[in-house]
């Protein structure tokens, strides 16, 4: 009974510094864990900043290219003569220049925030995609 209190106590002391000693042998591994986890963030970050640079500058392309488009509309409101027709084309126009209007005010808006505020997707969902320019042979309905 002598010899087993102090060979349980030695048993536990080593079985103590030899989990203290793994403990520390795992410590690393996790801290590189932890470094790599730290580098895709920020290459996840990298791609989020450069996805929405190109976003905005689809965004920006659009546009223009809607401003073009609002502007051949309102050179075709000088050739309508028949009234009718006339009305119809004023009020296209009006709300093209509303719609233009709104792209460039959330264009610049979100120029303003950066990649970090807009939530994932937003310019998954129609908000890059201009509409299809109207042709000067079609009258508008």
């Amino acid at each position: 009974m002598k010899h087993k209190i102090p060979l349980l106590a030695l048993l536990f002391t080593l079985a103590s510094l030899a989990w203290a000693q793994d403990t520390q042998s795992q410590a690393p591994a996790s801290s590189s864990g932890s470094m790599s986890k730290t580098q895709t963030r920020s290459e996840s970050r990298q791609q989020m900043m450069e996805t929405h640079k190109q976003q905005m500058e689809a965004m920006k392309a659009d546009v223009e290219k809607m401003k073009v488009s609002l502007a051949q509309m309102k050179a075709n409101l000088l050739t309508i003569r028949d009234t009718n027709e006339m009305a119809r084309w004023r009020n296209n126009v009006d709300m093209w220049e509303t719609m233009v209007g709104h792209m460039d005010r959330m264009l610049q808006h979100m120029e303003s925030m950066g990649p970090g505020m807009m939530g994932p997707g937003m310019m998954h969902h129609g908000m890059g995609a201009a509409p299809p320019s109207p042709s000067t042979d079609k009258k508008p309905q």
